[in-house]
């Protein structure tokens, strides 16, 4: 989360008052993540989310997200809800951007992982995996595998101001990646973005999964990929093997994987790293001036990334089938 976009009194009191939510008693800003801006709004009645949608948000993707979070609350997973407006829209406009508001979640996300913590993140993923099945939307995953050499296009020449040899080692790597991505795996619905700030808890259980703006269509061991990635690894960039066993264990006790999403693990969780390395340089180099955002560092997923080079097969990890 973030603030991108600074919103007047005056606006905010005319969007909420399209909303049958009670009587607006305070707003802040939420400085935290790299995509939206985004407000805690206190009412009279409740606590809400406002999002305001940014520029790397396609608006075409926001009816995807915004109905699948109501799809997936009425299958009974703790997510946001989307607030309908009085006139019944989940999308308004606010100070030029898109918007919305959703309902507030109670809990609190970790910023230390314990082994507990993976295996209910785990648990969880594969409940949203089994709930998306029968949603009829269709959302690409526009930072798959085939976005990832634009991105790093866009990057150019830069990536060696951020580190010495960056760019020459990602052209590599994406040369690498482009040529042994696995295909055909089981996928449906995805998260594709569930890292521990976007994870709550009430003390050791799961109380609500949160920022759904990156959800799509893609592998579902992609998505266990990126949670091994964002989950597993301590302070030092070690790989905690105990933490991705309890997450795989968590995952497989509602939704087992088959024999190609093991096998494929080591090579998605390469390309995982590679997408956030990819990510974070170019946000790192294109903080809009003035903006309420603390860019992440990329040089982590550089670390993570050299890590998976390093390991041939998913035995090599440590972890079980």
């Amino acid at each position: 989360m973030a603030v991108y976009t600074e919103v007047t009194d005056e606006e905010l009191n005319d969007f909420i008052g399209s909303y049958d939510v009670g009587r607006l008693l305070s707003f802040k800003g939420i400085a935290e993540g790299v995509e939206n801006s985004n407000f805690l709004v206190h009412t009279d009645k409740a606590s809400y989310i406002l999002t305001l949608y940014e520029k790397r948000v396609n608006p075409d993707d926001l009816p995807y997200f915004l109905n699948l979070l109501q799809h997936l609350a009425a299958k009974g997973l703790s997510c946001p809800t989307p607030v309908p407006s009085r006139d019944g829209k989940l999308l308004g406009t606010l100070a030029g951007r898109p918007a919305a508001l959703v309902t507030f979640l109670d809990g609190m996300w970790v910023k230390r992982p314990k082994v507990d913590h993976c295996a209910e993140l785990g648990r969880a993923m594969a409940e949203l995996h089994l709930d998306g099945a029968d949603y009829d939307g269709f959302r690409k995953n526009a930072l798959d595998v085939s976005g990832w050499r634009p991105l790093f296009d866009q990057c150019g020449e830069r990536s060696d101001t951020v580190h010495p040899g960056l760019g020459a080692e990602i052209a590599s790597e994406l040369d690498h990646v482009e040529k042994v991505w696995p295909r055909d795996l089981p996928g449906g619905v995805i998260h594709a973005d569930l890292f521990p700030d976007n994870v709550f808890f009430l003390g050791n259980e799961l109380s609500g999964l949160i920022d759904f703006y990156f959800a799509c269509n893609d592998a579902f061991a992609y998505d266990i990929a990126i949670c091994l990635n964002a989950w597993c690894f301590e302070q030092d960039m070690s790989f905690n093997v105990t933490k991705a066993k309890a997450l795989l264990k968590g995952y497989a006790a509602v939704r087992p994987l088959s024999e190609a999403e093991y096998d494929a693990l080591p090579t998605l969780c390469r390309g995982a790293a590679l997408r956030f390395l990819l990510t974070r340089l170019y946000d790192w180099l294109s903080v809009p001036e003035g903006a309420l955002v603390t860019p992440k560092d990329p040089l982590e997923y550089l670390k993570k990334l050299r890590f998976h080079q390093s390991i041939s097969s998913t035995q090599a990890y440590g972890l079980e089938r």
